[in-house]
């Protein structure tokens, strides 16, 4: 069992409304929130106080994605469809009308965006000829999360029909449709070794997948309320949730097992939902959004104490 202590390093404000939007510039230290209010701020780990507004949209923000290789920052404008920003000038370089639904998640994957929507449909952009090239209809009700594997060409796709479903990233042809959640799918996460898929939702529970066929391996009452995001440390050794019932949750990712809970009585953590996190690359700390209009980032000194 190791010897994990929590800490607080910062609370960070300038959002006026509740924050649904996280993304990291991974290798910079930066990182991008986005929220009810329409705006967009990049924020700098390494002088967190000083956030910088680089967008003010006309709706709401649910879904951004960094393309670390291009330097360009993708924006989800609900009902709206994506704002490209070049994260060198900070300037908008481009836009496409997708949709005038809202816009959960997005992904890319060679040269290609994938966007997942309210209407659930997972639209497809060309980035290079800045046009859509597919629309995949896979439900009435709305595409959530997505995640891509870490070197297979798959993509999980979990949805408002309590599903997650799989696709090969090369034909979109399915590969899995997994059922086993009892409510909206909204959190999906590959363990960093392509081993194991986990899955969350508004059902509370967390589902353990063998990505060798897609089978179910394990269900873990997780949360009191809905599970919000899931979140791998790099190494792959632990991972973090979030939820609605306001707390973090640490879990090792070997066992499955809770390890720490990180919460507003104890740590002083979110006084409302946790919306998603992010276990970041630069310099291992965990950076959280919530409805309480804030963000958090935390420190997590974890010591196996059979090696102290």
């Amino acid at each position: 069992m190791p010897n994990i202590q929590v800490n607080k390093l910062h609370t960070l404000t300038g959002h006026n409304d509740a924050i649904y939007a996280l993304a990291e510039y991974k290798g910079t230290g930066f990182f991008y929130t986005g929220a009810a209010d329409g705006m967009v701020v990049e924020w700098n780990l390494d002088q967190p106080q000083d956030g910088r507004l680089i967008a003010r949209l006309n709706h709401s923000v649910y879904a951004l994605y960094v393309d670390s290789a291009r330097g360009w920052l993708f924006i989800g404008h609900n009902n709206e469809g994506i704002h490209v920003i070049d994260l060198t000038t900070k300037k908008e370089i481009w836009n496409i009308k997708i949709t005038s639904e809202a816009i959960f998640d997005i992904k890319e994957w060679g040269g290609f965006l994938y966007a997942g929507t309210g209407d659930g449909v997972v639209v497809v952009v060309d980035i290079a000829e800045r046009s859509i090239v597919k629309h995949l209809k896979l439900s009435e009700k709305s595409v959530r999360v997505m995640a891509l594997h870490p070197f297979k060409d798959e993509m999980a796709i979990g949805l408002s029909d309590h599903s997650i479903k799989v696709f090969s990233l090369n034909d979109f042809l399915p590969i899995a449709n997994l059922n086993g959640h009892t409510n909206s799918v909204f959190a999906l996460d590959f363990a960093p070794d392509g081993v194991h898929l986990v899955s969350g939702g508004r059902d509370a529970q967390l589902k353990i997948w063998d990505t060798n066929g897609y089978s179910f391996k394990e269900n873990i009452a997780a949360h009191l309320f809905a599970v919000n995001y899931i979140s791998f440390k790099k190494d792959g050794k632990f991972f973090v949730t979030c939820s609605m019932d306001k707390s973090i949750k640490l879990w090792d990712a070997e066992t499955f097992r809770l390890q720490k809970v990180i919460d507003k009585g104890r740590h002083a953590g979110h006084g409302t939902s946790v919306n998603k996190l992010v276990w970041s690359d630069h310099s291992d700390k965990v950076i959280a959004v919530s409805d309480d209009r804030t963000i958090s980032i935390w420190d997590f000194d974890i010591k196996d104490i059979i090696g102290l």
